[in-house]
């Protein structure tokens, strides 16, 4: 993707929103929004949106893995089953 393309004023936002807000709706590529010509936000549709965060949370996830991995605090596998069929058991 060219971010050089996706580059917009304030100005242009301001007179054309309907039409902005469609078009990224369609072509789910954020907009970058300039002011004084400085990048000041990016505008991205809300499915975009929302499918960034949930990559987000996962690649938080695997990164509390690997720093658990790397402090020890693993748990052997068999140990892990274990513990879920006493858990049924009990329950």
């Amino acid at each position: 993707m060219r971010y050089s393309a996706r580059i917009k004023p304030i100005s242009y936002l301001k007179a054309n929103a309907a039409e902005v807000l469609e078009h990224i709706a369609e072509v789910r590529e954020p907009l970058i929004i300039t002011q004084n010509g400085e990048a000041k936000a990016v505008l991205q549709d809300v499915a975009s949106w929302e499918q960034t965060q949930e990559t987000l949370a996962l690649l938080k996830i695997l990164a509390l893995g690997r720093k658990q991995e790397a402090e020890g605090k693993l748990v052997p596998l068999d140990e892990v089953i274990t513990r879920i069929r006493a858990r049924d058991t009990t329950s």
